[in-house]
């Protein structure tokens, strides 16, 4: 069976995942596999600090872990957000913030430098929009990002928005839009597609399952390693949603339902991998 160079295939074309699978198979030593958390390995919900990752997902990252190089989870979230929600697994890699933050196998939080003086920033603009955002709006402080959500008050989601891009402009903060929420950040050069970027350097092949627009430049990510190898696997896996629309699903390879479909995709790709 020759090589899957699935990077170089346009979205949305026909792919059969038992032959996807069987691909990596053939060097699962050197596969890594990325995950999203919010969306893709959790259900999102109504707070943001009630997300649990759906039933059997854990079990299934934990049985996929030995048998490929590396599992990371790359996520808007905290490190220590993740940490606390991975129920301990031991291995996995952890790319928080976009990638502002990272830990590999349960170590340290390193945290990138040119984000840090920028902390004050953000803690300061957490109590401005608590203060000034009505009542519906939800303000989610962390550390080197403040994210804005409007998901139980729809009805506020042009207002927030404008008050988030009007803030990021006087302070000179990024904008990153999302399902429900707007992040204002740090303007450092750090977002979902450069981390993959570096950690497929020197990679056979990686999968990325994701289901939000930010998720999209880590499929360009594996997409561009992919046009640049052509012994390389790269498969980009959306988690479909209706708040994302057809925009994440038409960049991906294959699409799911839900994280609740992930788990179960995962658990059958088992006895495909060695």
């Amino acid at each position: 069976m020759p090589p899957l160079n699935l990077g170089n295939q346009q979205p949305k074309t026909p792919l059969n995942a038992e032959h996807a699978w069987r691909a990596t198979a053939a060097r699962a030593g050197d596969v890594v596999l990325f995950f999203d958390f919010d969306g893709t390995l959790a259900p999102v919900d109504d707070d943001p600090t009630a997300v649990q990752p759906a039933p059997n997902v854990l079990a299934a990252l934990e049985a996929l872990a030995p048998r490929v190089r590396r599992i990371a989870i790359v996520s808007a979230r905290p490190v220590e957000f993740l940490r606390d929600h991975l129920g301990g697994l031991a291995g996995i890699d952890l790319y928080g913030l976009y990638g502002l933050e990272h830990s590999h196998s349960g170590g340290e939080t390193v945290t990138e430098p040119a984000a840090l003086p920028w902390v004050p920033t953000m803690a300061e603009l957490a109590e401005q929009a608590r203060a000034e955002l009505p009542p519906g709006a939800l303000v989610e402080f962390k550390r080197l990002s403040v994210a804005l959500h409007w998901r139980t008050a729809p009805q506020l989601g042009d207002l927030v928005q404008e008050w988030g891009r009007a803030r990021a402009e006087q302070l000179g903060l990024r904008c990153q839009a999302g399902r429900m929420v707007l992040e204002l950040k740090p303007p450092v050069d750090r977002d979902k597609g450069m981390v993959i970027g570096e950690v497929v350097r020197d990679a056979g092949g990686a999968w990325y399952f994701g289901d939000d627009v930010s998720d999209i430049k880590a499929f360009a990510a594996l997409r561009a390693r992919a046009a640049a190898d052509p012994e390389f696997v790269g498969v980009c896996v959306a988690v479909a949603n209706p708040e994302t629309g057809h925009e994440v699903a038409d960049a991906a390879d294959l699409t799911l339902d839900s994280p609740a479909a992930l788990a179960d995709f995962l658990t059958q790709a088992l006895p495909h991998l060695p």
